[in-house]
């Protein structure tokens, strides 16, 4: 393929386990897979990134028991809260979808069937663990005991977390039931593998692996230790279980399901197909494509699955986009050089981050600039935090702009001269000229070189500053030329450093370009100076400093120490206050007086975001009732019910938008889920003033863009 084409890239991240929040681990791993994405668009790449919950499993269908209701509402309550994260740090995904979907479905059955006409599926008679208390077989992440290689403690049955050795439960040492902690016994049953031994597996692998680029040199060498002497290590892989168990049936074998580690790597081609769906894409044609590229970011604790099984049963399904798979692996993240622990008091919540009201970009610049392309730890130290954020974002790059675009807006009308703007300018050439060495170093995920170059070029940019000392041009009228031509240079240097930074910091970019007057920049603005006379609007603070005292209560606290909230009973100040208002506040009209006063985290704590509605119709059966098909900006379509059916008809609304509360519980309804809350005006007393009016953002608002 021509360099000079634009790629074509499917890009997946790990599934995360519906079964609870995402941790920081997961965010870290979107983080970097975010930044790489947002770079390859800005350079101009077609880019089709997609996320899923791997929502089946024995863990699930527990949970769900002891909660008291069905696996899938169970998955949907963990769904509904994924938005709040990737929204907050800024994953910029098209789709997020779910194993336990019809597409994933049809895509398992598919695969299995054609690995079982490639003659790679056979069963035999096995002995597994059976769990006495639970009275039912036990899944392989449902059985923990010591890991056969290395001897770490309170391993599951299928993989070590601390070796990555992959084995089978039975080879465990020591095992217990994960259910009920019960010694697990033996028990015969039919089982379903995916001949994995047989030679032509071996064979593949061996060319899979080393084919230069699909993988990092060290996951090579690792995986090429499993494969041992010409593959002859390989061991089947036991693709079933039995029932009870929440998964995707067996076509052809009733009472069957797969095992959990089968369907959820499909499920990364499942959100595609769906987001095709959604986008009026041709699925089997972007797969055929010979140019479309899946690149995929993983942690290195499940590395077995993925470089193993998974492109095994792709090559042997005969599906396309093997040819073209390449795995990026990662290491974990450590808090001062350990593995967290929250009962050692070293584990970071990603949603108390974000209730703290630390900024998402100070998170992702941090992690960022840690980030390599090697399989290595990225170390998280508060200090170190605080140090380079304030130091490299508030001291180098925002400084830039606080220096200069104050005089331009204030001493010149906003309007920028550009004199200066010619290829002959040695200090925007030698800053430009940095340009191809850091699109290199971000296309091959060595963000913190990246970042570190960015920084050399916004010490020099310094540097001018101190030189030129605006501040003291201003003083002279003479010099008002010099100061003019100054200012300017360095808003031009200003744009050019946030292009380089877009990728990590997607926000502070969209308010430089609204700061600079300017489209939404891209990797090719980067020879594309501001034209002389362009009016830029007045500055403001675009980003704070990092306070110490903000990372006090970022870290879980330590097991047994009780918190501050634990020890008193809380105090409900808005009941109380409202229980003092007096029944006679209401005013004329039949307007509602004011509620009690809240501060700002409490309104921050409710996502307001403009909504487009797609589609609206009646609610057959209901009188009140109008169901909106809405367009929130994150890659797929929500569906809401409004009690708005006396004020508006359907397509009066259809095309309009409007305003959503995007945080709140999904609410189970007689009609079906409703996915949030429209917002509409009315007044309290409706015999005085009946009306109900939808909030209609102001023309320009688009899908996604939040209310603050």
């Amino acid at each position: 393929m021509s360099a000079s084409l634009p790629r074509k890239l499917f890009v997946t991240t790990a599934l995360p386990y519906a079964n609870g929040a995402f941790h920081i681990g997961h965010i870290m791993e979107y983080i970097q897979a975010d930044i790489w994405v947002r770079f390859q668009r800005m350079r101009g790449n077609e880019v089709h990134f997609v996320g899923a919950d791997d929502a089946h499993g024995t863990p699930i269908m527990i949970a769900a028991e002891k909660a008291g209701i069905t696996p899938q509402e169970f998955v949907a309550r963990i769904a509904a809260g994924r938005p709040q994260y990737l929204n907050g740090f800024h994953i910029s995904f098209d789709n997020w979808h779910s194993t336990d979907s019809p597409e994933n479905t049809e895509l398992s059955q598919g695969i299995y069937l054609k690995l079982k006409e490639a003659g790679l599926i056979v069963t035999r008679e096995v002995e597994r663990f059976y769990d006495p208390v639970k009275g039912m077989f036990l899944a392989d992440r449902n059985i923990k005991g010591e890991c056969p290689k290395c001897g770490a403690k309170d391993q599951y049955g299928d993989n070590c977390e601390v070796c990555g050795a992959a084995y089978e439960p039975t080879e465990l040492k020591n095992p217990y039931s994960a259910l009920s902690g019960a010694q697990p016994v033996m028990k015969s049953v039919e089982q379903y593998f995916f001949k994995l031994s047989d030679p032509r597996c071996a064979a593949f692998l061996q060319e899979w692996l080393n084919t230069p680029g699909r993988l990092q040199p060290e996951m090579v060498n690792k995986v090429s230790e499993w494969l041992g002497n010409d593959g002859k290590d390989l061991v089947d892989w036991d693709i079933s279980r039995e029932a009870p168990y929440f998964g995707i049936p067996i076509p052809d074998a009733p009472g069957k399901y797969f095992y959990v580690w089968l369907d959820a790597p499909i499920g990364y081609l499942a959100s595609l197909k769906n987001y095709c769906g959604k986008r009026d894409i041709d699925y089997k044609a972007l797969l055929n494509d010979p140019a479309t590229e899946q690149i995929h970011f993983i942690g290195k604790d499940i590395v077995s699955f993925h470089l193993l099984f998974w492109p095994a049963m792709l090559k042997f399904s005969a599906h396309p986009i093997i040819d073209q798979l390449k795995v990026y692996v990662h290491g974990h993240l450590t808090v001062n050089g350990e593995k967290m622990s929250k009962s050692r008091g070293t584990g970071i919540s990603p949603l108390r981050y974000l209730e703290l009201g630390m900024n998402p970009e100070w998170l992702r610049y941090y992690i960022a600039t840690k980030l390599n392309a090697r399989v290595e730890d990225v170390d998280f130290s508060a200090e170190d935090f605080i140090a380079r954020v304030n130091s490299d974002l508030i001291g180098k790059f925002v400084n830039i702009a606080s220096r200069s675009a104050g005089f331009i807006a204030k001493r010149f009308g906003g309007r920028i001269t550009s004199d200066w703007a010619t290829d002959s300018d040695a200090f925007l050439s030698e800053l430009r000229a940095a340009a191809a060495e850091i699109q290199a170093l971000y296309d091959s995920r060595e963000y913190g070189k990246a970042l570190r170059l960015v920084m050399e070029r916004a010490d020099a940019v310094n540097a001018y500053v101190d030189a030129n000392k605006p501040w003291e041009l201003a003083k002279d009228p003479a010099k008002e030329a010099q100061l003019h031509e100054v200012c300017s240079r360095l808003l031009e240097a200003f744009r050019i450093l946030t292009i380089y930074l877009k990728p990590v910091l997607p926000a502070l970019a969209t308010q430089v370009e609204a700061l600079l007057n300017i489209a939404p920049l891209q990797w090719a603005d980067i020879g594309r100076p501001l034209l002389h006379g362009h009016i830029v609007n007045a500055y403001s603070h675009l980003m704070t400093r990092v306070e110490p005292k903000m990372l006090e209560g970022l870290f879980d606290k330590p097991e047994g120490m009780a918190t501050d909230a634990a020890k008193t009973k809380p105090v409900d100040q808005a009941a109380s206050q409202a229980q003092s208002l007096p029944a006679e506040a209401s005013s004329q009209n039949g307007i509602e007086p004011l509620a009690p006063e809240i501060k700002i985290d409490d309104f921050a704590k409710v996502d307001l975001r403009i909504a487009k509605i797609v589609n609206c119709e009646h609610v057959e059966g209901s009188d009140k009732l109008l169901r909106l098909t809405l367009d929130v900006g994150e890659g797929r379509m929500r569906n809401v019910f409004s009690g708005i059916k006396s004020a508006y008809k359907p397509e009066d609304l259809i095309g309009k938008l409007t305003v959503l509360v995007a945080n709140l519980a999904p609410r189970k309804m007689k009609f079906g889920i409703s996915e949030g809350m429209v917002l509409a005006a009315s007044a309290s007393d409706e015999k005085a003033n009946p009306g109900i009016y939808i909030l209609n953002p102001w023309p320009g608002a688009e899908p996604g863009m939040r209310i603050r």
